[in-house]
């Protein structure tokens, strides 16, 4: 796959400010991503791992590719294939493109991909797809731009997902302070639907604990990934209310620690060969 298999202006209008508010927070979490990733490689790694043992292309698409963690990786399994990253948040790309991997670093939306119609043999993105609001457009621009016989492999996150810090919200305030995702059952039902032929598809749960909860929540900013949800309270938040988290949290302390709960779906879809 060529730089010239970028010939479009990435977006979608009508989720844009939300994107625009996604990539900024990715951006400006770049460089203390890596140190705290220990969740996104063991999930990029799982998915990896489910890559059918056949699979041979000649191009590949690291799509949200981040810091470029698994374009490094996609490179070193597939040295002859020729590989792209792509990122919605310019600084992931700023901060990947020095370490190598791909041979073309591109921003780009995976709900309207800057690239040719099929023209890539396997599209990898691992907890990415989240962030998105139509998986649907996900699904059809992945079928859109794979060559038959190619795969779409990805790992995204399902409702669930943080559920000890949500309920723990939930008795503070009543608000959404917690992003929201999309269902098993959806993810399910879009994938059935998307004219591509499910090859697997299952949840599996992840579980990292913490000694404080401030350590999670340090986590999740170093990350990008505090809460992006629409209509999420401003403001500073106050001690008081502070205080009452952390007293709500504890309930669910085990003996390794504080749990946090990921939702972990992983899909590998393959597009007919014809």
């Amino acid at each position: 796959m060529s730089d010239s298999a970028a010939v479009g202006a990435p977006g979608a209008p009508s989720g844009l400010p939300d994107k625009r508010r996604v990539a900024a927070s990715f951006s400006r979490a770049a460089a203390s991503y890596d140190a705290v990733a220990d969740l996104q490689r063991t999930v990029g790694n799982a998915l990896a791992d489910r890559l059918p043992e056949d699979l041979q292309p000649k191009s590949w698409l690291d799509l949200g590719c981040g810091t470029g963690y698994f374009s490094r990786a996609l490179a070193g399994r597939f040295p002859s294939a020729e590989g792209m990253a792509m990122d919605i948040a310019e600084g992931m790309l700023w901060h990947a493109r020095p370490q190598g991997g791909a041979s073309a670093y591109v921003v780009g939306d995976a709900e309207c991909l800057p690239l040719r119609d099929a023209s890539v043999g396997l599209i990898f993105s691992s907890l990415a797809l989240q962030w998105c609001e139509e998986f649907s457009a996900v699904l059809d621009e992945a079928n859109r731009v794979l060559l038959p016989g190619g795969v779409f492999a990805f790992s995204s996150l399902c409702s669930g997902t943080l559920q000890e810090l949500r309920d723990s919200w939930q008795a503070v305030d009543g608000f959404a302070h917690v992003n929201r995702f999309r269902s098993e059952q959806a993810y399910r039902a879009l994938c059935a639907a998307s004219g591509l032929s499910v090859v697997s598809l299952d949840v599996q749960p992840q579980v990292l604990h913490f000694a404080e909860l401030r350590q999670l929540t340090a986590e999740l900013k170093a990350l990008g990934a505090h809460n992006l949800n629409p209509g999420r309270p401003g403001g500073l938040t106050g001690r008081a209310r502070i205080r009452a988290l952390i007293e709500a949290y504890e309930r669910f302390r085990t003996p390794d620690g504080l749990p946090a709960t990921y939702q972990v779906i992983y899909g590998v879809l393959r597009k007919d060969d014809r």
